[in-house]
């Protein structure tokens, strides 16, 4: 495959839980980090968490931060994020995308590959 693909959103009440999936094998091995993003209508598109494939370094957003974790496995060919007491605020298309090179993993535009999303609802 050419490009990551997503699994695993839904709609949630607020507090529930949801764990997203993507699945990127064909181009990980060429790739310093991945990421998740997310954009709601009208809104920028925003990063929400992003790890490096090498040593497994996490970055999170300050709006995320000990709600979310993202994690790889299977080879790096896996990437998940579990998102725990989610919020309306929350409600967006999540992205899975990887970036070839280190310099351009805090550059939301730096990243190569890009999933088509997956929408996640959360209810008030």
């Amino acid at each position: 495959q050419v490009q990551p693909v997503e699994s695993g959103g839904g709609s949630v009440q607020a507090g529930g839980s949801l764990r997203l999936s993507c699945a990127a094998s064909g181009y990980t091995y060429n790739s310093a980090c991945m990421g998740w993003f997310r954009q709601a209508p009208g809104k920028e598109r925003e990063s929400v968490a992003r790890i490096y494939t090498v040593g497994d370094i996490t970055y999170y957003a300050d709006s995320v931060k000990g709600r979310f974790t993202i994690s790889q496995h299977n080879a790096k060919n896996t990437l998940d994020l579990q998102m725990n007491s989610l919020k309306p605020g929350d409600t967006a298309m999540y992205y899975c995308a990887a970036a070839r090179e280190g310099l351009y993993c805090n550059f939301p535009y730096g990243y190569n590959y890009w999933g088509q999303g997956t929408q996640v609802t959360v209810s008030s």
